[in-house]
């Protein structure tokens, strides 16, 4: 191994990479966190208006809540469903300035290159022993290098959201759209509210990014009437879409997708399925749209299209290491079965950590939600286990490493599609009552919430 007293780097400020540097520390070893923002948590800032359907108790990391207690922060109601500005003012915020981490943390720093002190990728005699070397630009435009004895890439992947395309690209005129696009998890109903209230919106994906604006929208479209929901499904099923229903140990994270069926059925927003988009541009105000739907072509206008089809890692810095893909999800090799969602089926990905995590380039490693890939519903509680793991392997603390310290909570979801006829009539699987109450499109996320809270729920079927 490099020097050990080097630092370890850590890229990404985020929710892990602070949970790494969290655990260095625990273990005496010095981290060096680097990131591009600002601020810390910059991903979950842009995103502080969504509510997250994990409770508190699977949002914070031991290492990380061991070194604020010790200060004599209190802890947020375990049970309590934080919204991504509150993980960040509650508990990210503190952990980033504490007095073990913040000489640690520096910010306005994009790292631009990775690779062995003397060594490409190329050459292999001696090369493990050579310090990493990572060059930087900063936020001034200035650049410079430093030298690590490991490195622990959790630069996540918010700033590369995958295109429109059905086939995994970006569409005729979708890169030059402008402000007639956005991607991921605007806040249609607060911040972006002007560009979205009175106005047609197409939101194209069917993960839980795109429930959640659709529901929002929904939800916008009671106060502002003429608002209009058009909702594209590459696929023509839904099963994914609605997630683990009732049978989600995660109420609040089954009942988006009991919601989800619920505004499907009741035409609160339109649905085009399979949709596959093959041409957008401007006309004047409105954003001309030519796709096919079930295999026959379409054309149709709307104001403004929101893309919530996922996201992809990306690997341009690590050009000169030797990390190992898998084909398909973009994953390290020994992982991608684990969550591949072609091979799925109920239940939820098993806690791994530094030996899943594995690549050929000795002392590096990709965690959080960048080891995902482009595999979908990444937790948080997955990428502090990942840390705690590869921390400890970092150590020589092997047997830590290779132990299990987490149960993650069942998703319910099964691979075997449900087909957009066969949609649960209740949004909380009873019977849909004959006049919808005014919330109903977000009546079963309310349920989940109202039963964690011990009130009742709006009363659109069995609360889950």
């Amino acid at each position: 191994m490099p020097d050990p007293r080097l630092p370890v780097a850590i890229i990404g400020a985020g929710p892990v990479g602070l949970a790494a540097a969290a655990h260095l520390v625990r273990r005496g070893l010095a981290p060096l966190v680097l990131d591009e923002a600002l601020q810390v948590a910059s991903a979950l800032r842009e995103v502080a208006h969504v509510r997250l359907f994990s409770p508190w108790r699977y949002n914070m990391d031991s290492a990380a809540r061991a070194l604020l207690e010790d200060t004599g922060w209190r802890a947020p109601d375990p049970d309590g469903l934080p919204t991504a500005g509150e993980l960040v003012s509650e508990y990210l915020e503190p952990l980033a300035a504490h007095p073990a981490l913040a000489p640690h943390i520096r910010l306005g720093t994009h790292v631009t290159a990775i690779g062995r002190r003397g060594f490409d990728r190329m050459r292999s005699a001696g090369w493990e022993a050579a310090p990493f070397v990572i060059r930087w630009r900063g936020a001034d435009g200035g650049t410079g290098r430093l030298e690590a004895r490991a490195v622990i890439d959790a630069s996540g992947t918010w700033r590369h959201p995958s295109p429109m395309g059905a086939d995994g690209m970006a569409v005729e005129g979708e890169e030059s759209l402008g402000d007639g696009l956005a991607y991921g998890l605007p806040d249609v109903a607060g911040r972006a509210r002007a560009h979205y209230a009175g106005r047609r919106v197409l939101v194209v994906g069917s993960g839980h990014s795109a429930t959640q604006v659709v529901l929002d929208l929904v939800r916008l479209a009671q106060a502002e009437p003429e608002t209009q929901v058009l909702w594209g499904l590459r696929t023509d099923h839904v099963g994914k879409l609605m997630g683990g229903g009732v049978n989600d140990q995660l109420p609040a994270r089954g009942a988006l997708g009991l919601s989800a069926a619920h505004v499907i059925e009741t035409g609160a927003a339109q649905v085009l399925a399979p949709l596959a988009i093959t041409r957008v541009a401007r006309q004047g105000q409105s954003v001309h749209v030519s796709a096919t739907v079930a295999g026959a072509p379409v054309a149709f206008e709307v104001d403004r299209i929101v893309v919530a089809t996922g996201l992809r890692p990306s690997f341009e810095m690590l050009r000169e290491l030797r990390v190992a893909i898998d084909p398909i999800t973009e994953a390290p090799p020994a992982l991608a079965p684990l969550i591949d969602p072609n091979l799925h089926s109920c239940g939820s990905v098993p806690p791994h950590g530094a030996a899943e995590l594995a690549h050929p380039e000795p002392g590096f490693t990709i965690v959080g939600a960048k080891s995902y890939g482009r595999a979908p519903t990444f937790l948080m509680a997955t990428g502090y286990e990942q840390v705690r793991s590869v921390v400890a392997e970092i150590a020589g603390d092997h047997e830590a490493a290779r132990r299990v310290e987490l149960v993650l909570p069942e998703t319910g979801v099964c691979s075997a599609p449900l087909a957009l006829e066969r949609v649960a009539s209740g949004c909380c699987g009873g019977p849909a009552p004959e006049t919808a109450p005014a919330p109903a499109a977000a009546c079963c996320v309310d349920d989940a919430r109202a039963k964690a809270e011990g009130r009742a729920g709006c009363g659109c079927g069995p609360t889950p």
